[in-house]
């Protein structure tokens, strides 16, 4: 089948759920990262059932056209990105909730669900689904990219949300992955095989998830320190003696600087930890303890708690708000984010190079992370008319990864490998990259799912 066959065929089957406009084209071929091109498909396909999808991915597969699901547009290596054309698949029309089964504490839903949306529904259920990466991302896109966020240390990350996925190869059979059951020991674990694919496997076009039960309490305080490395220590510390954070992050200045020009948060621009705590009043109170004991006996300078609500939600949209506050804080600069992860006890010294190589190179980067999980984020600014700074960036981001990687760590703790990611990826996994490149052949023999990203054929 030729290419303008196989269009011919989709806009017959597809009617105005078929597209290939300038504008709907340009919506897919960018994602929210600050230093790709825009890269454009041939065409955009909004499908609603698998079995739509069935049909397609066979003809795409005989055309030799390229297929790339599309969700929120969220990612920022580039996953969504068509640089070899084709196909984007854009799932937010299957947005139907499936099923919620409150006794079992499962949903199952189409991969266009929002998370947001998704706890709109569990309202009035006394659960909800935890992982929350800040944006409001589809939960097919979250499962594609294995993504996490703030509430990590508590709940895990879409690896431990994902009971099983629906799921079309390229040859268009539609697969089920799981079932319902909390564990099985039955067969090769395909649902985590295709959890982090990033949409080079198939299509996900639903999921089961795991939920969780509304805390009856929740607490959020903001805790100054002097330095980051009395930052990590606390953190090390508090997790030793039994704490149980819902949530612990870490600013450095320079983030918590660019954050409170954009909010009303009355905190001090210095390198802090954001915690939430939630459960029995009991539970939070003994928490709340374990944390400051710990956070004074690392010498820290102030400790600002959270009298209401709002007041937390505030420092919480602030954090989530810390990637478009770095931006803000240089309007029109282009922008890399890094997206390492190390041992906890490597944070601090992973966090301190990285900021001497920065500020030795003259450049502009905001550091936050996810503390408990050892995951940091470095937002590099650089002026469009000074490309040297890009090329700097990028230098240090490599040495960055090379630090991360001796000290026991990865290139990617929750953004994916997509674009960005794959020069590292051989140096983290040089052994097991012939086994990945196998599966995805004998999955997808045409190549023609998401080609270019996590690695090259």
């Amino acid at each position: 089948m030729s290419r303008e066959a196989l269009f011919d065929w989709c806009r017959t089957r597809f009617g105005d759920r078929f597209g290939t406009g300038l504008s709907v084209r340009e919506h897919h071929g960018r994602d929210e990262s600050g230093h790709f091109p825009p890269a454009l498909p041939d065409a955009v396909i909004s499908p609603e059932t698998a079995a739509e999808i069935a049909e397609l991915l066979p003809r795409c597969a005989a055309a030799g056209c390229p297929v790339i699901p599309f969700g929120a547009g969220t990612s920022v290596e580039g996953q969504v990105l068509a640089v070899a054309g084709g196909i984007s698949l854009d799932l937010s029309r299957m947005d139907r909730i499936l099923d919620v089964a409150p006794d079992d504490m499962i949903a199952e839903v189409q991969a266009g669900v929002t998370r947001e949306a998704l706890n709109a529904h569990l309202r009035d259920t006394g659960l909800f689904f935890p992982v929350d990466p800040g944006a409001n991302a589809t939960l097919g896109g979250m499962a594609s990219t294995r993504a996490s966020g703030t509430t990590t240390i508590r709940y895990g990350t879409m690896r431990d949300a994902v009971m099983s996925v629906q799921a079309v190869l390229p040859d268009g059979s539609v697969v089920n992955t799981g079932t319902r059951a909390r564990k099985s020991a039955a067969g090769y674990d395909l649902t985590h095989l295709l959890v982090g694919s990033e949409g080079t496997l198939g299509v996900i076009t639903a999921l089961t998830l795991r939920l969780q039960p509304r805390p009856e309490v929740s607490r959020s305080y903001q805790v100054s320190f002097a330095d980051i490395g009395s930052a990590v220590q606390t953190v090390i510390e508090a997790l030793q003696c039994g704490a149980q954070p819902t949530r612990i992050e870490l600013m450095d200045a320079a983030q918590m600087q660019a954050c409170l020009a954009q909010s009303d948060v009355g905190l001090p621009a210095v390198p802090s930890l954001l915690i939430e705590v939630t459960g029995t009043p009991g539970q939070v109170t003994d928490q709340i303890a374990l944390l400051s004991q710990a956070a004074n006996d690392n010498g820290a300078v102030a400790e600002t708690r959270c009298d209401t609500p709002e007041q937390a939600a505030a420092i919480w949209r602030m954090r989530h708000g810390a990637a478009l506050a770095s931006r803000a804080s240089q309007p029109g600069c282009e922008t890399l984010s890094t997206d390492l992860c190390v041992p906890i006890s490597k944070l601090a010294r992973a966090i301190d190079e990285s900021r001497a190589w920065i500020d030795a190179a003259g450049l502009q980067a905001h550091i936050c992370g996810h503390v408990g999980d050892g995951n940091f984020h470095a937002m590099f600014l650089c002026d469009p008319d000074l490309p040297e700074q890009m090329e700097k960036a990028m230098e240090i981001h490599a040495r960055m990864v090379a630090l991360a990687l001796q000290l026991g760590g990865t290139c990617s703790g929750e953004h994916g490998i997509g674009l960005g990611k794959k020069r590292y990826l051989g140096d983290e996994h040089a052994d097991t990259l012939p086994a990945m490149r196998a599966v995805k052949a004998a999955l997808d023999p045409s190549g023609i799912m998401n080609p270019g990203k996590i690695f090259d054929i």
